[in-house]
């Protein structure tokens, strides 16, 4: 059975609690006692222009209204970023609560971390090497074997276009400390081909590490594989040619600082 991804739509909450920049502090304080929430997405315009959360009530100088309290550089996602890159962001940047907008920027709802923990709860994932291994043995009629060991970095063939500066960061931590999960990669005829594990691999290039520990999937024999295929009409050969971005440059997800100056020199 093939892992289901999941998305942030399917997990956010859509009926959103908003407040304006001149709602009252005062019904703030009284909201917050009602709902039991701790935070509200602030809308103008019927356009997200920040948040203001029970810490800003309480540790900032008092305000009349929101617009004194709020904050106004947010992470926002839209609803299609899956759910395991909204995990890693909220994690890497501690927040506990992500708006989510559409292309109008418009709010449509708010994913916690709650929502991750019940997303995966709800997921059942399978073992990925076995379920791998199946799956090229029914697509080739091989039978292949599986071996744990350590791959030369350099022989590695990427298939995937782009890591992420955050997790390369996460992935470097973790193998300082021998915590990193093994990669996943196919060897055929005399090719290593790289299925998972992108980030370990190309930390392990930057922090001078000459192998990358791997469940390596053995074809026995030569067959040119469809993600091979699929890497060369992208021009991925090496891991040269593998882009590194941060979260900020995410095609899902962006601050609502960088929107409102989109906003402004198009008002302009």
């Amino acid at each position: 059975m093939v892992e289901k991804k999941s998305f942030v739509k399917d997990y956010m909450t859509k009926n959103v609690i908003c407040v304006s920049p001149d709602t009252p502090t005062t019904d703030i304080i009284d909201l917050m006692r009602t709902s039991r929430h701790n935070s509200y997405p602030v809308v103008e315009n019927d356009k997200l222009v920040g948040m203001v959360t029970a810490f800003d009530v309480v540790s900032k100088e008092w305000a009349d209204t929101v617009e004194g309290l709020m904050s106004t550089k947010l992470v926002v996602a839209n609803p299609e970023l899956s759910i395991n890159d909204a995990s890693r962001v909220m994690f890497r940047r501690g927040i506990s609560r992500m708006p989510v907008v559409d292309e109008d920027k418009r709010i449509v709802g708010i994913i916690t971390n709650t929502d991750m923990v019940r997303s995966h709860i709800e997921r059942s994932t399978p073992n990925k090497v076995e379920y791998f291994k199946n799956t090229l043995e029914q697509l080739y009629d091989i039978k292949a074997n599986i071996k744990l060991m350590s791959v030369d970095t350099h022989k590695l063939r990427p298939t995937q276009d782009r890591v992420y500066a955050d997790e390369l960061e996460g992935r470097a931590y973790e193998l300082k400390r021998g915590l990193a999960e093994p990669a996943i990669v196919v060897k055929t005829g005399e090719r290593w081909i790289l299925v998972d594990g992108h980030h370990r691999a190309v930390a392990s290039l930057q922090q001078g590490y000459e192998t990358v520990d791997s469940y390596v999937i053995d074809l026995g024999q030569d067959i040119k594989l469809g993600m091979e295929k699929t890497a060369n009409k992208a021009g991925i050969y090496s891991f040269n040619d593998i882009e590194i971005i941060d979260d900020d440059k995410h095609p899902l997800i962006a601050l609502t600082e960088s929107i409102q100056e989109q906003e402004s020199k198009s008002d302009d």
